[in-house]
């Protein structure tokens, strides 16, 4: 297990920008090995399943977004102390939800995670 610690969330306006961290440990490891290949968010909505947004290979820095995410928001990680950000622009109510950051989340496929952060609230209100 990873441990993963989210901030950033609260409450913005629709059309806002909001932007979410999550601090993970050094992906290092021995050799080609690593204690994780990718780092990302997904979200849960009230009464929905959860669904990725967005992930980041640590390898490569190769970004993949989910429909709901693409062409807003944009996932960045600094190397430097091991954090992944989303920046999310044009927000509006059904991006409202609990954002939860993730390794392993190249298939944004919730049964394929390793280690899950404990969430970090999104509202989107007026």
């Amino acid at each position: 297990q990873v441990q993963l610690v989210e901030s950033g969330g609260g409450l913005v306006q629709p059309g806002g920008s909001l932007r979410l961290s999550c601090a993970a440990p050094s992906p290092a490891r021995s050799g080609l090995i690593l204690l994780y290949d990718t780092l990302g968010w997904f979200r849960q909505a009230p009464g929905k399943e959860r669904e990725g947004v967005a992930c980041l290979s640590v390898r490569d820095e190769k970004a993949s977004y989910t429909a709901s995410a693409e062409g807003r928001f944009t996932i960045s990680r600094d190397r430097m102390n091991s954090t992944v950000y989303l920046l999310m622009d044009a927000l509006t109510p059904e991006d409202q939800a609990a954002y939860y950051c993730a390794t392993d989340c190249e298939m944004f496929d919730v049964g394929l995670v390793g280690s899950w952060g404990q969430g970090t609230q999104v509202i989107v209100s007026s």
